[in-house]
């Protein structure tokens, strides 16, 4: 396609976190119970809940791979039948980039980028891993954002827009939270797309025990978004003998296809089903780095349960979604086919550069636009996600 005649808003950038991300402000009380550094057989480990986490296989992220270096393996491409080690290539030290905002805003200069959604790379497997713990998960999260509101921003020159991290585990902590990242500008907020872990059960996002936090987030208008990550969902593999952590570019097969699509699935399920768009119709939510192809099979099955028992729900369902939530495909889907679905007004373009799993060039994410007229190109380029960074409180 021809090169693009506007800057374009990457709705799925990120960084690598500095080593002290979890460490620089967290409640020295809560250290050991928390995330930390040590020594293990000579090499720098994090430890998390007082336990090994192997979630990311470097975590100190230097060396890092390349980005985009498995493009191809995420098109189902692997005719070599090469193993994650020698997809991965030579690694490189780590780029000043990853981790500094200004030398940040120079590649982006140089990648035609005006504006990006700023991500955790390790920080979307941590909650999973202090479950148990949820005054050490609340003490870890409040650490992080301290942390990226130092580093990062929550709304660097109108140009990176970092997304604090919040659990619902406490609900009167969660606001709390809420409250301090919107103090500091913060634009959207990051959630885990899975059920709430609780003390004595987990609970659907759409509990009215989390009413507050809704209430809340859509009073401030803030972009509510939710990003892939460890769901917690490996559990589903034990169930069929696969058990075992979970670990980001490691696995089997059948964990691979027992848990791909499942978290947005019921997270978007529950938050409709359960009613959290009827109480609170101002709520603007987004699915990133979660693919699409779950959407088409949830809207087809709310559409046959509107159909089946249309007095459960105060609206058509599917409506509701295409409504309230706002999606980034993989880049290799069928991305007309999806705007089709839901409208081209709710796609949302993500590189996820710098990963490996990404787009090496974010702005080649267009050549996957076949078939879609400038004007739809230009909203899911740009406009969609311009929109959503602005707050929009509703009263």
């Amino acid at each position: 396609m021809a090169g693009l005649d506007f800057a374009i808003f990457d709705a799925d950038n990120h960084y690598y976190e500095a080593e002290e991300a979890f460490t620089r402000h967290i409640d020295p009380r809560m250290k050991r119970r928390a995330i930390e550094w040590a020594m293990v057989d000579g090499r720098k480990t994090l430890l998390v809940a007082g336990k090994v986490n192997r979630f990311i296989p470097n975590p100190t992220f230097d060396p890092v791979a390349k980005p985009g270096c498995l493009e191809q393996y995420y098109r189902g491409h692997n005719p070599k039948n090469l193993s994650m080690r020698e997809l991965f290539g030579q690694l490189e030290p780590i780029h000043r980039a990853y981790r500094e905002r200004d030398e940040r805003l120079r590649v982006m200069d140089a990648q035609g980028i005006e504006r990006s959604f700023l991500f955790p790379t390790l920080g979307v497997g941590m909650e999973e891993a202090l479950r148990g713990d949820p005054e050490a998960l609340c003490a870890a999260f409040h650490a992080f954002n301290a942390w990226l509101a130092e580093d990062w921003g929550f709304a660097w020159r109108e140009r990176l827009y970092g997304a604090p991290m919040i659990s619902l585990v406490d609900p009167a902590k969660a606001v709390a939270e809420l409250e301090w990242v919107l103090a500091r500008d913060a634009r959207l907020v990051c959630l885990r797309a899975a059920p709430v872990p609780a003390p004595d059960r987990s609970r659907s996002l759409g509990d009215p025990l989390y009413d507050p936090f809704w209430a809340r987030a859509q009073e401030a208008g803030v972009l509510v978004a939710f990003h892939g990550g460890d769901h917690g969902y490996n559990k589903y593999a034990d169930d069929w003998g696969e058990g075992g952590d979970f670990r980001a570019f490691a696995g089997t097969p059948l964990r691979g296809l027992v848990s791909a699509d499942r978290a947005p699935f019921d997270t978007f399920a529950a938050l409709i089903c359960h009613g959290v768009f009827d109480r609170f119709p101002g709520l603007r939510m987004a699915s990133v780095e979660m693919g699409s192809d779950w959407v088409r099979e949830l809207l087809r099955k709310l559409q046959k349960s509107f159909g089946q028992a249309a007095g459960a729900y105060r609206e058509d369902p599917v409506e509701a979604f295409k409504r309230h939530v706002w999606v980034s495909p993989f880049h290799e889907e069928d991305l007309r086919g999806m705007a089709d679905l839901i409208g081209v007004e709710r796609m949302l373009m993500g590189s996820d550069f710098p990963h490996a799993e990404g787009i090496a060039v974010p702005s080649d994410y267009v050549n996957e636009l076949k078939g879609f007229s400038p004007r739809e190109v230009r909203l899911v380029m740009r406009e969609n996600a311009l929109q959503l960074a602005e707050r929009r409180p509703v009263r």
